[in-house]
């Protein structure tokens, strides 16, 4: 598994890493992920990254629900229910 945000792979970073989040305003945490939040790249924590992520799985869960339910249109069942 990679390690590129613990030890060697951050000290080439300025303060190794850490920073405050601009996202939950978190201080001397390390803001190692970039995302892009308002149309901007920016890095934030772990805790961010996780949270986002989160956010965007329901997202596409319910998405993906809703799906189905919009390809059957009511007058497709009642000609189903007819037949």
């Amino acid at each position: 598994m990679s390690k590129g945000h613990r030890g060697a792979g951050i000290r080439s970073e300025a303060h190794h890493g850490r920073g405050t989040c601009p996202r939950c305003g978190k201080t001397n945490v390390k803001t190692l992920y970039e995302k892009e939040i308002d149309g901007k790249q920016v890095k934030i924590c772990k805790v961010c990254n996780a949270t986002l992520k989160n956010v965007a799985q329901k997202e596409a869960r319910a998405a993906k629900a809703a799906a189905p339910a919009a390809e059957t249109t009511p007058a497709e069942t009642t000609e189903e229910a007819q037949a």
